[in-house]
């Protein structure tokens, strides 16, 4: 199975924001069980962006890597889907 191309982040610490290095990500609110619907976001030419479900601001920083963000504990890694 390939590496999943778009950034997936969540928020189950409940920061008041989250610097991300990619304008385009899912969010999923928090970790699974608890994740609401895997929401596509994309920024196009703004810097910063507002979760429908969780409403967590995301905020684009160009100095992070992409698919990385701050706190660096936000970012997904799905497990199951690696070891499947």
């Amino acid at each position: 199975m390939a590496d999943k191309a778009v950034p997936h982040f969540h928020n189950q610490a409940g920061v008041s924001v989250i610097a991300v290095g990619s304008k385009e990500f899912m969010c999923i609110g928090a970790l699974p069980p608890f994740d609401h619907p895997h929401v596509f976001l994309d920024m196009g030419s703004e810097t910063e962006i507002i979760c429908q479900y969780c409403s967590t601001l995301f905020r684009y920083d160009p100095k992070l890597k992409p698919g990385t963000a701050e706190p660096a504990g936000c970012v997904w890694h799905d497990e199951a889907a690696k070891a499947a």
